[in-house]
């Protein structure tokens, strides 16, 4: 669930927090290590904010420790702990300029003159906005905005490093490509980061282990890589990406291969699950690892389905394709247009079969 305890510099233990009974965030424990940007993903109410909330110190845990560094702070009022935390909304003061905005914490903490400018001038070079320092926030475009409100937050060299929904404010195309340059400063600077964010791809292009919430709980941790290639529950499978999920029995379960009947298909999976037979379980499939062909493969008792299409949606570098299975069901499969031009295109209402080899199903019995 996270780096050994040598390497933990963030440390919850057990943190509960409750609101006239309801629990919002239900006995979390997780250790993060030094440097590292790590997310809270989920949808809205699943307890994300609530639980970055106590680590700034906004909040104050019903139950739990918050240990930074060896320190708990789970009692430590903000204004003392050694964190800083970037709003989705960056809450720049308008009436002052870029240069004025960074250097606020820093007066407040009684810096000296030259210390301050030193430090801002660092900060306005780190995020490339030297040349916009006299401006006022409402002359700078979105993504300039969040870049002050990051130096702002880097200035006093927290330890610790807050994101809530860091960009959220921005446009697509902004935000995705705003998400590397905010790695790399961060990276930059060394900080340890915590961000939430209900935008999975904005969660697995920026952190290098996530924690996907729900109902106060996390239902798994870990690399981006992990979550999305071996989701741990349904939920999970069903939250991170686009996935085909089939409800069926587990028929067969030895130590090198499963099989599992579904109403429209036979899996045949590359490795044991340890399970009981007849039990029910659900195979989940990601789209982009499905064959989509008019010709039927050579084996088709096992990974292999007919159907028809029925919608397409073209995406540029790829398309989208839903068949419609015998039973009724609907089969979502993800093309790469490596061709420019292809000769006889799938179309609406072709006849096709998918497939799969064994080792693209994750076999789910939660």
């Amino acid at each position: 669930m996270g780096p050994p305890a040598a390497d933990a510099f963030l440390r919850i233990e057990g943190l509960t927090k409750e609101f006239d009974g309801y629990k919002a965030v239900n006995n979390v424990s997780l250790d993060i290590a030094k440097g590292e940007i790590f997310a809270l993903l989920g949808s809205s109410g699943c307890g994300k904010s609530t639980l970055l909330r106590m680590l700034a110190g906004f909040e104050e845990p019903t139950a739990g420790r918050i240990v930074l560094d060896g320190q708990d702070l789970a009692h430590v009022p903000p204004y003392k702990v050694p964190i800083n935390m970037m709003f989705q909304s960056y809450a720049l003061f308008p009436h002052l300029t870029v240069w004025d905005n960074i250097a606020f914490g820093l007066k407040r903490e009684g810096m000296p003159a030259a210390g301050i400018e030193e430090r801002v001038e660092a900060m306005l070079k780190l995020v490339q906005l030297t040349k916009f320092a006299k401006r006022k926030p409402h002359q700078l475009s979105g993504g300039q905005q969040q870049r002050v409100a990051l130096a702002r937050s880097l200035a006093k060299r927290p330890q610790l490093l807050l994101l809530d929904e860091p960009l959220g404010a921005l446009d697509k195309k902004l935000r995705e490509e705003t998400q590397i340059e905010l790695v790399n400063i961060i990276e930059q600077v060394g900080v340890t980061c915590v961000m939430v964010t209900h935008d999975q791809e904005e969660a697995m292009t920026m952190a290098s282990r996530i924690a996907v919430m729900s109902e106060g709980r996390f239902l798994q941790v870990g690399a981006p890589s992990d979550i999305y290639e071996t989701p741990a529950t349904r939920f999970v499978a069903d939250f991170i990406g686009n996935v085909n999920l089939m409800d069926g029995t587990l028929d067969v379960d030895a130590e090198a291969h499963c099989e599992i009947g579904c109403a429209d298909v036979r899996h045949y999976v590359g490795h044991g699950i340890t399970g009981t037979r007849g039990m029910p379980v659900t195979v989940a499939l990601r789209p982009e690892k499905i064959q989509l062909t008019r010709a039927a493969p050579k084996d088709t008792g096992f990974n292999a389905v007919r159907g028809t299409i029925r919608e397409m949606s073209y995406f540029g570098s790829f398309t989208v394709y839903q068949l419609v299975l015998a039973s009724g069901a609907k089969l979502k499969v993800s093309q790469a247009n490596i061709e420019r031009l292809r000769e006889n295109p799938l179309t609406w209402g072709d006849e096709v079969w998918a497939h799969w080899d064994a080792w693209s199903q994750v076999v789910l019995t939660q």
